[in-house]
């Protein structure tokens, strides 16, 4: 080899080592330059030995690299005008074919564009990026910030107060003079009032001495609204001129007028009035008055019309375009001028969001950008009341862009009839097998396609892609902006172990970011941000409502969707609950923010991957810290499921379609194992138009959340009542709701704006400005709210508005469970803590229904009512009342002291009946409830009702009595008691059945006949296992009676449900309404069991009551470090001591036996700590299961070590070690080794384990980090 020849390739080595080290792909030395040029009939196959750097844009019909084939884009570096487009109408990437656009350590620099283009109709329209196995895909523009938040309101209009609009079409005005006035400097509006100056002379005085007290300066507009001058009389038609018009004195019937001007300055006025000519075609008077103010320029601008029989008129304020500084929480530096963002909006309607280009700003910080355009909504940026309400801003724009090219209007069978711009975009699909897919730093537009499997990002049943599959470097998608696309932002089907990181996903079509088919786990979705979610046709859940109705193909028959069959349209839709959830953004979708949605069983090419209701049962990945507002329905939502089966005769409605679901989070998906509760921390919701979060099911846990402005705060629908998931409950702690915060919205983009009721300032409002705003929705149970704050609640009879800070479902048919605990409550600024309805008012209907009847919450500790251990009782329920209530009046409820539990009556033959229950101390006062159930004829009804313990009740029914009554006592301790007579004919022959009942897995337990006796004293002093049917009165006496315990939040006892069966032979058909017998013979003078404590002083700034900090966005959840070591005999000759460490504080173990310490699980502060020596000391067993079940508090985290031998006398210790989450073997072997951390509660935690290891295999070790539920 010649010198020059070896040092040409030594130079190419050289290139070619320095390429990799900076991992700039374009750099390669062994890449051979590439300028194909335009064609769009070339099929281009890049294969074996060829590796092209691509230098100038090129156009292709399609690319294929394959084969060892490699694509490379040149990097002409961000100064160069030139962008490189490659336009194709596919690129196939595989079979070890590569594609880079430069790399994780070398981002592109340039600008790049991958443009897929062709038609629906084309022969060759897949229009797609699809990566097969063996491909590698690397994608890596500038790495810019994704998004941030604001750190300032940014104000419609650039006005400090924003802007402001009136329309009387749609949100009413009445006859005569309408007066608005405007302050001059801000311009905001101070003050509006209306006469109707058509009907009275008086009213026309009173708008005369409302002109004449407007201060001088102040803007004054005038408009009028049908009918104005009659009345109008000479004293206003003055004022009116001293403004500075002149049509006033010539204004007559019904002509419309409007005037703008400045008191105290008559020459800045401006009007117009037009002839009345007839209502259908009079016309509009329009004016507009410009003022330049301190913080810029604005317009007033009135309107009055007479047009197609109808009289309207407007109202606005609109500030002046331009240029507007806004200020942002992250360093944005990264953005450049040019750049487009969006912010999201902050108010209920998500198309209050909006788009602005960025300007040179030489004046702003890191922390500023300059925007170009109108702001036509406020965009609210600060963290108020506690809570982080701080709109996010999104950017758009990215220098490496992949995006479909479309028509400029519909066409063919691209449902035209729901789209009028074409929807067929381009779309990349990762299938399983690929080499390497890493995406970053990309643009996203028109992408997408409404044809299924057809999305901007898409990971198609690609498996693990993570360490699991075998993939060191695990593949992810991160700084994505994806934008104005047509279907999905990024689809998770089939996959597992996927990073979504960093993404703007905005204006779409469909579920934005869509985990498909009920098996995907461990994806990780972080710090995403999904906004302007919009329908589309793909699924059922997808559409809208005219979609909904108007889809029929997949149905069965002629069967029309019911639109609860749809409307679920979802930004964050999350089929499995195994997956990460942090530090996201769900800031509007036509529908829901974050939706877990359950799959019976998997569906599509995933079936029968996962056993049937693995995922409904599955424990929740983490979820933290994220943020869901300006929703049309609910902002969070654990529910329901989809439908597994195909459209038939018995179930109509189309395959995946929304269907009933419920959510029971267990180990290992294991009913008969552990509940592990789904823990939702710092979830912030704001502005939804319905729920901030709806959740039911099982164990569901929210700490540190923050629920604000929102119709419905937050409903926990708990699946602990009986028939459901046995002992579960849900939970609110340190958390904070709000009804009416500082965010009072935009009224030109609102479809609701009314007057607060806190404050008396227009805001926007959810549903109607008469929708009873409700912080905490109590519903089902039990559940408990603990250390939560309420803040500005409170109810407008003025405006027909009911508020509370906690409220009730409404058209409740279910029950409500006495367990339904309030403690530490704090209430800032509330006028209505709770509010109970009734008939008539809005949106409490008829009030008729069981539920409705039976609302009911225990204070625990009097800190909503003053008075501890009390029940707040809705003021109708004499079943629950006794003489010591006491009334309020103004939550339409009375609180009351008493033993509360519940009945739960099942009947069947019929099912149908109305069943009325009567306490025998207030006889005429009977509570009628008919049932929750629609069942055909063999099926059952039930009812349950709250009850007060140790009372005497009767049943009657408006039929003949069921043939078959099942009584449950629920809610029931050893011993409690009531009396029930259950009125049947005369005559009737009775089979009655002592039942214990296991509710899962089901079984009987134990079964036993039940006789009759010959007198009701006998019932009374019995057990409960007898019955007495007195034929004069036709009452079946029975005593119901616990006999064994509950644990926790069980309904039943630990020894199953008891219940009693009554089957009844009749011989009449006679209705079983007993009561004229039944009464005044058993009725009873009102009693107290339990006597109404002292009051307690309402302080609203109690000491340890409510939220303990503020809910803010970037908090970082608190652990507790832990380390354990345990050391046995042999061990501590090594030198191995035995410890437990925690938060770096290590606590030594220098006695032998147990050594066991108790962490509070809220607070992480030690508690207690003692050692037992089960070895030397017998008595230690005793003492040590006392220590665990009575000393150590609930909500503890256990810790415990071993040192030397502890298994001699351990017997009844090792119990209590179960009870806290030990598992076999416990018991050490001689002079062993066990560590353990576990956890004294309800439930045992994932993070529960233990480490048990003979003597010579030690020390035992655990090493974790807890996080803390406080």
């Amino acid at each position: 080899m010649s010198t020059s020849v070896f040092t040409v390739v030594l130079l190419g080595l050289l290139k070619a080592v320095i390429s990799q080290s900076t991992g700039c792909p374009d750099a390669d030395p062994t890449l051979t330059p590439w300028n194909p040029g335009h064609d769009r009939n070339a099929r281009v196959v890049v294969g074996r030995g060829q590796n092209y750097l691509l230098q100038s844009s090129a156009t292709f019909y399609t690319l294929e690299v394959k084969d060892g084939g490699r694509v490379v884009f040149a990097d002409l570096g961000p100064t160069s005008d030139t962008e490189i487009v490659l336009r194709t109408r596919e690129v196939l990437v595989g079979n070890d074919g590569e594609f880079h656009i430069g790399s994780e350590t070398c981002p592109y620099q340039g600008k790049a564009t991958v443009s897929l283009y062709g038609r629906k109709d084309d022969q060759k329209n897949s229009k797609q990026v699809l990566v097969s196995a063996g491909g590698t895909l690397e994608i890596h523009g500038q790495h810019k910030l994704a998004w941030t938040q604001l750190t300032q309101t940014v104000p419609a209009g650039g006005l400090p107060k924003g802007t402001y609009a009136w329309d009387a079409s749609t949100m009413g005005g009445g006859r005569g003079m309408h007066v608005h006035v405007i302050d001059e400097i801000s311009g905001a509006l101070v003050d509006w009032q209306t006469f109707d100056t058509y009907v009275s002379e008086a009213n026309s005085r009173r708008l005369a001495d409302f002109i004449d007290q407007i201060p001088s300066g102040k803007i004054v507009a005038l408009t009028t609204q049908d009918e104005a001058s009659r009345k109008l009389e000479t004293t206003a038609r003055q004022k009116i001129r001293e403004l500075g018009s002149v049509e006033v004195g010539s204004l007559g019937h019904r002509q419309p007028w409007v005037f703008v001007g400045v008191k105290g300055d008559p020459s800045r006025a401006v009007e117009q009035r037009i002839p009345y000519v007839n209502k259908q075609s009079t016309g509009t008077a329009s004016i507009t008055g410009n003022f330049d103010a301190f913080f810029g320029s604005f317009d007033v601008t009135t309107t009055s019309e007479w047009l197609g029989g109808r009289s309207s008129f407007t109202f606005s304020v609109e500030g002046g375009g331009g240029e507007y500084i806004i200020n942002l929480k992250d360093d944005v530096s990264s953005w450049q001028p040019g750049d487009h963002i969006v912010l999201a909006s902050t108010d209920y309607n998500m198309e209050q969001a909006e788009e602005f280009q960025l300007l040179p700003c030489q004046e702003c910080s890191d922390h500023q950008v300059k925007i170009s355009g109108q702001i036509k909504y406020t965009h609210f940026g600060e963290i108020s009341d506690d809570v982080d309400m701080r709109g996010e801003v999104g950017l758009l724009t990215r220098n490496i862009k992949f995006q479909g090219e479309v028509e400029d209007s519909c066409y063919g069978d691209n449902f035209c009839q729901f789209f009028d711009y074409d929807t067929y975009g381009g779309h990349v699909k990762v299938l399983q097998g690929f080499k390497n897919v890493h995406l970053s730093g990309i643009e996203f537009t028109k992408m997408g396609q409404q044809v299924q499997g057809s999305y901007p990002v898409h990971f198609h049943m690609a498996g693990d892609v993570d360490e699991v599959g075998g993939y060191s470097r695990p593949t992810y998608v991160r700084e994505l902006s994806i934008h104005h696309c047509f279907s999905r932002c990024v689809t998770i089907h089939g996959t597992n172990g996927l990073l979504v990181q960093d993404t703007v996903g905005y204006d779409t079509l469909g579920h934005c970011y869509f985990i498909e088919d009920g098996v995907e786990q461990r994806n990780v979705l972080d710090h995403n941000l999904g906004l302007v979610t919009r329908a589309g046709t793909l699924l059922p859940t997808d559409r809208d409502d005219n979609m909904c109705r108007s889809m029929r193909d997949a149905v069965y028959g002629d069967y029309v969707p019911e639109l609860a069959d749809c409307r679920a349209v979802t930004t964050f839709w999350i089929a499995h609950p195994n997956n990460v959830l942090t530090n996201n953004a769900a800031a509007g979708s036509l529908h829901t923010g974050i939706w877990y949605i359950f799959h019976r069983e998997p569906t599509g090419p995933s079936a029968g991957a996962l056993p049937k209701f693995q995922a409904e049962r599955s424990p929740l990945g983490r979820f933290y810290n994220n943020r869901v507002h300006s929703n049309g329905i609910d902002g969070f939502m654990i529910d329901e499921g989809v439908k597994t089966s195909q459209a038939s005769a018995n179930a109509p409605e189309e395959f995946l379609s929304r269907t009933g679901g419920r959510y029971k989070p267990h180990q290992n998906s294991d009913l008969s194992q552990p509940r592990v509760p789904a823990m939702i921390e710092g979830l912030i919701a704001f502005k939804n138009w319905d729920q901030g979060a709806w959740v039911r099911g099982g164990d569901i846990w929210f700490n540190k959340c923050a629920f604000v402005d929102n119709g419905k705060g937050l409903t926990m629908a708990s699946e602990g009542t009986f028939p459901n998931d046995v002992g579960s409950s849900q939970q609110v702690r340190n958390s904070i709701f709000i009804g009416e915060s500082e965010n009072v919205g935009t009224a030109s983009g609102s479809s609701v704006w009314g007057m607060g009721g806190v404050k008396p300032v227009a805001r926007s409002l959810p549903h109607a400005t008469t929708f009873p705003i409700r912080g905490l929705e109590i519903y089902d149970g039990p559940t408990i709210a603990e250390s939560c704050t309420f803040k500005k609640f409170a109810s407008a009879p003025e405006y027909d508005r009911w508020s509370s800070a906690i409220g009730y479902l409404l058209g409740n048919n279910w029950q409500m469970t006495p367990n339904n605990n309030v403690t530490g409550a704090k209430f800032e600024d509330v006028q209505t803590r709770v509010f109970h309805g009734g008939k008539n008012l809005p949106w409490f209907g008829t009030y008729e229904k069981d539920g409705d009847k039976e609302q009911i919450t225990h204070d625990m500790d009097g800190s909503i009512t003053g008075y501890p251990d009390t029940y707040i009782v809705g003021q109708d329920n004499y079943l629950v009342r006794n003489p010591g209530c006491l009334a309020k009046p103004e939550w339409r409820a009375f609180v009351c002291s008493g033993k509360y539990a519940q009945l739960y009556i099942r009947a069947k033959h019929p099912n149908t009946l109305r069943m009325s229950l009567v306490r025998d101390e207030y006889p005429d006062q009977p509570l009628t409830l008919k049932g929750p159930l629609k069942q055909g004829p063999n099926g059952f009804q039930q009812y349950q009702p709250t009850v007060m313990l140790e009372k005497s009740y009767t049943v009657h029914w408006n039929g003949r009595a069921p043939e078959q009554v099942t009584v449950y006592p629920i809610n029931f301790n050893s011993g409690h008691w009531l009396r029930l007579g259950l009125c049947y004919p005369r005559g009737t022959i009775f089979r009655v059945q002592y039942q214990l009942e296991r509710r899962f897995p089901y079984r009987i337990m134990h079964d036993e006949e039940i006789h009759p006796v010959s007198s009701l004293a006998a019932v009374e002093r019995g057990d409960g296992k007898m019955f007495y049917f007195e034929e004069s009165t036709g009452l079946f006496f029975l005593k119901v009676h616990a006999n064994y315990d509950r644990e926790g939040h069980d309904y039943c006892s630990h020894m199953g449900c008891e219940r009693i069966i009554i089957t009844a032979t009749m011989t009449s058909d006679a209705v079983s309404d007993c009561t004229a017998a039944a009464y005044p013979k058993y009725s009873l003078t009102p009693t107290e069991t339990v006597p109404m404590p002292n009051f307690l002083s309402l302080v609203n700034d109690c000491t340890g009551c409510g939220a303990p900090e503020p809910i803010v966005s970037d908090g970082n959840l608190k652990y507790l470090e832990v380390s354990v070591q345990s050391s046995g005999h042999a061990e501590l000759q090594l030198l191995h001591r035995p410890f437990i460490e925690i938060d770096g504080v290590r606590y030594t173990a220098h006695q032998r036996g147990y050594f066991v310490m108790s962490v509070d699980a809220l607070t992480g502060v030690v508690t207690h700590r003692m050692t037992f020596d089960t070895y030397g000391q017998p008595e230690a067993d005793a003492a040590m299961a006392s220590f665990i079940r009575t000393v150590i508090p609930q909500n503890s985290i256990v810790l415990v070590s071993v040192r030397d031998a502890a298994h001699t006398h351990a017997s009844e210790c090792l119990t209590a070690l179960k009870e806290i989450g030990a598992q076999e073997p416990v018991q050490t072997v001689f002079r062993g080794n066990f560590a353990m951390v576990g956890f004294k509660g309800t439930v045992w935690p994932t993070w529960v384990q233990q480490v048990n290891l003979p003597s010579g295999q030690g020390p035992a070790q655990i090493y974790t980090k807890i996080p803390l539920m406080g």
